[in-house]
């Protein structure tokens, strides 16, 4: 038995935000790799590309079943071994030589990784006091941010003067420390009953995912045809309308509907997607504006779209006092506008635009973004009955797997279609196609809106401490106990 050590509240949201970082560094930072790789085994980079299909598909298959292994194994237990078999498999990748042996750890990686996600929020969850959500929170949307943002220079600086290797070498060292706090630091907890896994749940809704996530990733491929995605969409809609009429029949289903009842996790899953498909679109559509738009380098690119990231820093210390001051469902409206006229600004970058302001205005963006995803996952978990937490954090990160994939996508489809509409598929693409679809996701965000207006002036007053005065609607904070 080890004993644990006593530790400060915040200490396991910065462990959990420290994997999660980790795992969404790997993410990105392998495309900056793939052409090294490629080079290396002999093969093309279109053929690689399936080693990151195959992490997206097995995270696809297992974050579903991830809350009821928590509950089963203990979610301290399980959130451990996932970062020993994140780390693992990616020893495995550093030392592979051939597509087969990188697509099969990939895998494996990918079942760490749908279990670091939502079991490493899971234990926050457990581990805190609700009052202190959206600032434990808030260390959680830094990840979701930076890694994509910092994937292309640090993989391009890794790639270029280290070896392609070193992208999954550098893992080991935050996944060993990771182990050790997780086991010196954080109490184990399951529920007394768990009931048994609902098999027929986790296949339809791992079959739905797949399909729907492949036809995300091979929409734009040009090698895959039309009736190729229609039929691999139409599969998954048949196996997700099975997923979903099971689930309403069935007593304790892997993806517990009843959830939705919830008004606050309601918002976070309607209007909640949305945003996060339009900032899913952001780390495709500026690298590739930058770069194929105005030329740049993926090292210079990469460090003015690190701006997103370091203004995502200056927003932990202020989200708690304006949704204290301005309540959840005023602070998503507003900041819903905000967000998607910096989105749709970015539409007038230029070549001759300096880089200063463009830092600026994509830092500014990304502190405004940030402000939206902290409070989004807070509410997320408020009015949750702590029997379902585990079933809210395996909907929850299945539904941002699946919106953050469609983002990318969705992003490729606007500019092909910019691109053909413009010119033809045979021109090679320029700036303007980037810039339409700026603008295009930018009025897409706004549609979040009509989500978050359906919430209660007073939702999660409870964990923000904001209250609405009864005087003609106006908003006041609540005194500080």
């Amino acid at each position: 038995m080890v004993k644990r050590l006593p530790v400060n509240s915040m200490i396991v949201p910065l462990i959990v935000a420290c994997s999660l970082f980790m795992q969404n560094l790997d993410t990105s930072i392998i495309n900056t790799a793939l052409p090294s790789i490629a080079l290396s085994f002999g093969d093309s980079p279109v053929r690689l590309s399936l080693a990151v299909t195959a992490y997206m598909l097995s995270l696809a298959v297992f974050i579903p079943v991830s809350g009821w292994i928590a509950d089963r194994y203990g979610a301290a237990t399980v959130f451990r071994a996932a970062i020993a078999v994140f780390t693992i498999a990616s020893i495995a990748c550093g030392f592979c030589n051939n597509i087969v042996e990188l697509t099969s750890a990939r895998i494996l990686q990918g079942v760490g990784g749908a279990m670091m996600v939502p079991v490493g929020r899971l234990v926050l969850l457990r581990s805190i006091d609700r009052t202190e959500l959206v600032r434990a929170i808030s260390y959680l949307t830094t990840p979701a941010i930076l890694g994509p943002i910092m994937g292309p220079p640090v993989g391009g600086l890794i790639t270029t003067y280290l070896s392609w290797r070193w992208v999954f070498f550098l893992n080991v060292p935050f996944g060993i420390l990771g182990i050790v706090l997780v086991t010196l630091l954080i109490e184990d907890t399951k529920p007394d009953h768990v009931p048994p896994l609902d098999w027929r749940g986790f296949v339809l809704t791992g079959v739905t995912l797949t399909c729907l996530m492949s036809g995300c990733n091979l929409i734009a491929h040009p090698a895959v045809s039309d009736g190729i995605v229609l039929a691999i969409f139409a599969v998954g809609t048949l196996t997700g309308g099975a997923a979903f009429l099971h689930a309403r029949r069935h007593v304790a289903p892997l993806i517990d509907l009843t959830l939705m009842r919830i008004a606050t996790f309601r918002a976070n899953i309607t209007g909640g997607s949305i945003f996060r498909v339009t900032v899913g679109a952001m780390p495709f559509l500026m690298p590739m504006m930058l770069q194929v738009g105005f030329g740049m380098s993926a090292f210079n690119s990469g460090l003015i779209t690190f701006a997103g990231g370091l203004g995502s820093f200056f927003n932990k210390m202020s989200t708690g006092p304006i949704l204290r001051r301005f309540g959840y469902r005023t602070t998503f409206v507003v900041n819903c506008l905000i967000s998607a006229g910096f989105f749709a600004l970015c539409a007038l970058f230029t070549q001759s635009t300096p880089v200063l302001l463009m830092f600026a205005i994509l830092a500014v963006g990304g502190f405004f973004r940030s402000l939206q995803f902290t409070a989004l996952n807070s509410l997320a978990f408020v009015d949750i009955p702590s029997g379902q937490m585990s079933a809210a954090t395996s909907f929850s990160s299945m539904v941002q797997q699946l919106t953050n994939g469609m983002g990318i996508a969705l992003a490729a489809i606007a500019v092909h279609l910019t691109h053909v509409a413009r010119a033809s598929a045979e021109a090679p693409l320029s700036a303007t196609d980037f810039r339409i679809a700026f603008v295009v996701f930018g009025v897409f965000s706004l549609f979040s809106i009509a989500s978050f207006r359906k919430l209660e002036p007073a939702a999660g007053a409870a964990v923000t401490g904001h209250r609405p005065s009864a005087r003609g609607g106006q908003l006041e904070e609540t005194p500080a106990e």
